[in-house]
Formats: structure tokens, sequence, C-alpha cells
């Protein structure tokens, strides 16, 4: 059966200022008893530095990084700098930081928040941990260095709302973590962009003591509070809270080094209260879109296959269908590649009481080298045909079909299955070259409705 997801991890909070003294242990003990499987003390000035490593040392799932906040940049000596590099070594430290710009407030002179800026980048790439920015009312010169200084590894701390880092943090695979203010109701611009950040690189902080998330604002905020985040992240993008824990808790394990990554490729999945399943990695497309291409992972769940499941460990992965909404053909690959596994495992969902998708990119009758709809009725409660173009010019390029003649076969598959199935949708991704529009008027020519999805969370 699809496994619980694991608890939440706040990537940025700061358990070690003066603030907490009086409680921080009961603060500690609060996050753990809420369910936080770990958390992450970023250090700002050096006597955070040493204060974080002390309660990462303290607590076996608290986690630490070592830097200087951009407000205490003018503090970076040569000696801090040596006290810094030697900090990086200790095995509780997972990232350089935090670092990065801050105009807002000018604690320290701008030319040498570039500079220490610079430094941090240098370390993390030299000791290969992550490097945590913020910048605040300086996107355009923190997009101008790390341009020139590219990080291996980097997250972009409490997430402003900011286009135009969100499109660097798309182009160069930089981590985008999200904190408190986007529960605020009036933070539209950051509320927005939060839909389009890729699963692939979601995270969810609380920046504690600052920021607490409603309905805890106006409190000191706490790492416990970082559920009403993920809570918030998960209506904003359509998706259970499960599913949030399950993605960014993935995500902190792969950036950040701690935990275990889930290995073998996952049959089964569930999004939402549907069960996805996997069956196969292979497919007649080589979509420029498609995530597979980005991360074995989709909605925090690894679909990299090492074998093609049989049909009785198919069965044995869904349990009982009736559990679900919906039971998807779908995983990494295209399903009708294998048939008679579709055929066999819908059969028997339907038979338990199950609703049955497929999602194909349509060449199923191409496959087969048979119109395969008629063996596919009475099975299907519905089927997604990836539409993907208005031409098979732009198909061709967007696409790249291993078989001629494809996008025709699409344009049949959806036809044919409109005149036979309960419900038929094509679905194509926004991205630059598809014409929505004509898509949508092509799908609706063939008897289906079309599906817009977002090229930043397909899969």
């Amino acid at each position: 059966m699809p496994e619980h997801p694991p608890g939440l991890i706040d990537t940025h909070c700061h358990l070690e200022m003066i603030r907490l003294d009086q409680d921080r242990n009961e603060v500690i003990a609060r996050a753990f008893d809420s369910g936080l499987e770990a958390m992450i003390t970023v250090a700002s000035d050096p006597a955070s530095n040493r204060m974080a490593i002390a309660i990462a040392e303290a607590n076996e799932n608290i986690y630490c990084s070592v830097g200087v906040h951009p407000h205490e940049a003018k503090l970076l000596t040569d000696t801090l700098k040596s006290e810094i590099t030697l900090m990086a070594r200790h095995p509780k430290v997972v990232a350089i930081g935090e670092t990065g710009l801050d105009y807002h407030y000018d604690h320290s002179p701008r030319d040498t928040q570039r500079d220490v800026f610079r430094w941090h980048l240098k370390l993390a790439a030299e000791t290969g941990l992550p490097v945590i920015i913020h910048s605040r009312e300086a996107d355009e010169d923190t997009i101008s260095i790390l341009r020139d200084s590219p990080p291996r590894r980097a997250v972009l701390h409490c997430f402003s709302g900011s286009v135009q880092l969100l499109d660097l943090a798309r182009e160069m695979g930089i981590y985008v973590s999200v904190a408190g203010p986007v529960t605020f109701s009036k933070s539209h611009g950051l509320r927005e962009a939060v839909r389009h950040i890729p699963d692939e690189l979601l995270l969810v902080e609380t920046d504690s003591p600052y920021l607490a998330p409603v309905p805890m604002r106006g409190k000191r905020n706490e790492p416990s509070f970082v559920a009403h985040t993920a809570r918030e992240v998960a209506e904003l993008r359509g998706v259970t809270f499960d599913d949030i824990v399950r993605i960014t808790t993935v995500n902190s394990r792969k950036l950040f080094g701690i935990g275990d990554i889930p290995g073998g490729g996952s049959i089964a999945y569930r999004i939402r209260n549907s069960l996805y399943l996997n069956i196969t990695n292979r497919c007649s497309n080589r979509c420029s879109f498609c995530v597979r291409y980005r991360s074995d992972f989709v909605k925090g769940h690894n679909l990299s296959l090492s074998r093609e499941p049989a049909t009785a460990d198919i069965k044995a992965a869904i349990g009982d269908p009736a559990d679900y909404d919906e039971v998807v053909f779908c995983g990494y690959g295209e399903p009708t590649m294998r048939l008679d596994i579709v055929k066999e495992v819908a059969a028997w969902v339907r038979e338990k009481g199950g609703r049955v998708r497929l999602n194909t990119n349509g060449h199923g009758s191409l496959i087969n080298g048979r119109n395969i709809v008629p063996e596919l009725s009475g099975l299907l409660d519905e089927v997604s045909v990836s539409l993907d173009a208005q031409d098979a010019e732009t198909y061709e390029r967007l696409c790249s079909p291993e078989l001629p003649g494809s996008f025709d076969a699409v344009l049949d598959f959806i036809r044919a299955s409109a005149a036979a199935l309960p419900t038929v949708k094509a679905t194509v991704v926004d991205m630059e070259g598809v014409d929505i529009e004509a898509c949508r008027r092509l799908a609706e020519s063939l008897g289906a409705e079309l599906r817009i999805r977002d090229y930043d969370v397909v899969g």
C-alpha cells in the first residue's frame, strides 16, 4: 500500500536567537511533538554560528548552517572567515548562510554585502554544501551575482514572490522556500507565484521567530507552526497537506543531505485521493516538458522502476480500489505499451468497485497496430489524452515522437475515444509555442474537453 508521508522539515528557523533563551527546549519539544521530522537552525553572526552548532549537537534531528547574514556583512573579518570555514566541516552543518543581499535596511554597506555574498558562494562551492540565500529589495544584484557564480545547490529562503527570482530558480535549479507570509491575505503576488514553483524545487520554512503564519500571526513564530504554511501551500496548489509534506520532505533531504531518499520506483502512488499506477517507464515520446527529464520523482514519489511490475504486483500495490476516488494508469511511461496489463487490471478494479482513468499520449493504436479503443470500452470511466499541440509541426518539436504519424494518431485516438468512452479530455501544457485557443478548438472538434496543465508543475 502507498506509504504515509514522512513528517515536515522546517528548513529555516533561528533556534539560536536570544529571544528563545528562556524556553528553547520547550520550543524544540513542541516542534517534534507536532510531527516535525527535522529542523535546520540558520546562523547569522559570529555568536549564532557557535550557538547553532551547539543546539544541533544536542539534538539528533536538528541541523544547522554557518555564515553571516547580509545585515552583519561588515563583521566578516579574515579571522571570522577562517572560523566559518572550519565550522563548515562539522557533521551537523548542512548549509552555508544565510547570506545574500538586504537593501531594505542597509545595515551593512551594499558593496560589502555583495563581496560577502560572493565569499559565501565560494565557500559553498569549496565545501560542496548548499547555500541559503536572502534577497530583499535586491533582486537585480542577487540575480547578477548568482549568474556570475552559479551555485551547485542553493535555496531562496523566505521567497517573496518575485517573478524574476522564480524565473532564475527554474532556470538554475535553485530551491524555493515558502514561509508564513503566504498565509497573509494581502500577499497576492506571493500566493500566485507559489502555484508555479516546480514540485521538485519546493520547500517550506518558518523563519521563526519571525513571520508567524495565520492563524498564529502576532505571536512569536515557532517551528511547530510550519504546518500552517504547508496547508496553505497545499490549498493554493490544489493538492493535499500530505502531498506537500511528502514533496517538501523529499526535497529537503535531497538539498541538505539529511535522512534517506526514497529508493526504488513506486508501482502505486497517491496524489490527493487518486491512486496512480506506474506500470512502465517506456514511452513513445520524448517530450521537452516531461518531468522525467528533470527528476525521478513526481509529487515526492520515486517513479524510476527497476523492472516492470506483473499484474499480481500491481493488484497488491493497489489494495482496495474502493479506497480511492479513482485509479489512474499514468506513471513515468506510456501505459498502452502494456495494453494487456491495462485491460486486466482495469477490469479487476471495476469489479472491486473502483473507478478507472487512463492517462495516455494517444499512441496506443499506433503502438499496438490496431484500433484499441473498442477493447477499452467498458473498462474505463475516463481517458485523458495528451494533445500537447495545435498542429503536427509544433507536436514534433515539443514531443519528439518515435513513431511516424504520431500527431494524426493522437487525433484519431481522441476522436474514437469520444465516440466510445464516457469521458474524454485532451490536455496541453501551457508553454511557449502552444496556441491554447487553437488547441481548444481542435479538442472540441474531436469531441473532447480541453484541460490545461501548468508547465512548472506538470506531472
